[in-house]
């Protein structure tokens, strides 16, 4: 049995005999998007979940920019692209439904507010984890509950009782990771709240929805509510924004986050009441501070970090699922051009990453900014049309090379993509020692 009684279910293991074994935690985006990328260059790769099973449904992410590329790479362009929600668009309107701005999918060459490549989190998990399943171990229902790292391995104790050595770990974990409480520190070490509250969570599409999103902001109140299309035409996801300086609510209990949602949005106006009178019977309800990671180092000896767990840029940024991909690419590279030696590759990894991710997290607090309550001491609303934002955006989107790393030794293409910049494998024998 797993943790907490869940069954624990594995997968078949896979990977490379006599690779490197690499212990993931995490089996969202940024866990499996790894093990991808460590299995092609022949890692033995078990990933660690404490949910007993995948999880459905969550937030519409978007992949812009280098971030599409690596999906490219990854070989997986078609299948992430046949589980996209196929928005066309989204509306700001005011209380009546009344359109105030329009922003198209297409604008900016599909990296704009609505990005070309727009999917649930839960269905970007699903297609990482049924491309990864059959060369990667999964284990459901279980979490890291002890670890011990040498100049050699480490030690880990799972919850449900087993006891194995990895070369490598790493926490995949999320915002709340755990892993990195262990080895790092407390959570109030790293997380910086930005003064926001965001849930979401699936609801009967009764609203007319199609392809195009809504969204409903109160600035006075720094309150807003946003209905979305999903694939299942059926159904759509809500969300709030809601303004907060304190978050006092645990993240695991679901019925005090309900509770503090129908309070903070009462007397919001627009569609807000028929949306949460669902809140009791919906299957996927999720809500959160709106939350930064800031860490002077994202890795420990042989322990690291990836996605929200080292360098959450909040989903005010835009850009969390992206900055997922593009650091396990580069970090899965990294680590393999330096010979598996974690000094070395963690260290080139958190080089290439740093600026991309503190573009991002940049964005993310200026969105909250915007989002704030008007007041005496509000800060100064940020002016998004200088030219120092596109700038900006443009760091934050493609601010972050992208090495050829099939030239380092071992690497396994992706049949098909022969000859393509950084999908063919080089023979060992005419292999650099390093990415381009």
């Amino acid at each position: 049995m797993g943790v907490d009684g869940f069954r624990q279910e594995r997968t078949s293991s896979g990977g490379g005999p006599g690779g490197p074994r690499v212990l993931v935690a995490g089996a969202s985006v940024a866990g499996p998007a790894l093990a991808h990328w460590l299995r092609r260059w022949g890692a033995e790769v078990t990933v660690v979940e404490r949910a007993p099973e995948l999880r459905p449904g969550g937030q519409a992410v978007d992949a812009r920019g280098v971030a599409r590329e690596v999906i490219a790479r990854m070989g997986l362009d078609a299948a992430v692209r046949a589980a996209c929600t196929d928005t066309a668009g989204a509306h700001t309107v005011d209380a009546d439904g009344h359109v105030l701005e329009t922003f198209r999918a297409d604008d900016d060459g599909g990296d704009g507010f609505i990005a070309d490549i727009e999917i649930l989190r839960g269905d970007l998990a699903r297609v990482l984890y049924d491309d990864t399943r059959d060369h990667v171990e999964y284990v459901f229902g279980d979490r890291i509950a002890e670890l011990a790292q040498d100049a050699d391995g480490v030690d880990v104790t799972f919850a449900g009782g087993d006891r194995r050595r990895f070369d490598l770990v790493v926490g995949a974990d999320g915002l709340h990771s755990e892993l990195r409480a262990m080895v790092f520190g407390p959570p109030e070490r790293f997380l910086r709240h930005l003064g926001h509250v965001l849930a979401f969570y699936s609801v009967p599409n009764e609203f007319g929805l199609d392809r195009w999103l809504l969204e409903y902001q109160d600035q006075e109140s720094g309150r807003s509510a946003l209905l979305r299309p999903i694939q299942d035409a059926t159904r759509a996801m809500a969300m709030f924004y809601l303004a907060s300086s304190d978050f006092g609510v645990d993240y695991r209990d679901v019925a005090a986050q309900k509770d503090l949602l129908r309070e903070r949005m009462a007397g919001l106006g627009w569609l807000t009441p028929d949306i949460l009178a669902h809140l009791d019977d919906t299957p996927d309800f999720y809500l959160d501070q709106v939350a930064q990671v800031v860490m002077d180092r994202w890795s420990s000896g042989r322990v690291g970090l990836l996605g929200d767990a080292a360098f959450s840029s909040s989903p005010m940024s835009g850009q969390g699922t992206g900055l997922a991909l593009v650091g396990a690419y580069v970090l899965a590279g990294e680590l393999a051009a330096a010979g598996w030696d974690p000094a070395t590759g963690f260290a080139r990894y958190e080089a290439r990453m740093r600026s991309f991710v503190e573009a991002n997290q940049e964005i993310g607090r200026l969105n909250a900014r915007s989002r704030a309550v008007p007041g005496p001491d509000a800060e100064p609303v940020p002016d998004f049309t200088g030219e120092w934002f596109t700038e900006l955006v443009g760091r934050a989107i493609n601010g972050v090379e992208l090495p050829e790393y099939a030239g380092v030794p071992g690497f396994k293409g992706v049949p098909g993509y022969e000859g393509v910049p950084g999908y063919a494998g080089v023979p060992d024998s005419a292999a650099s020692a390093g990415p381009r």
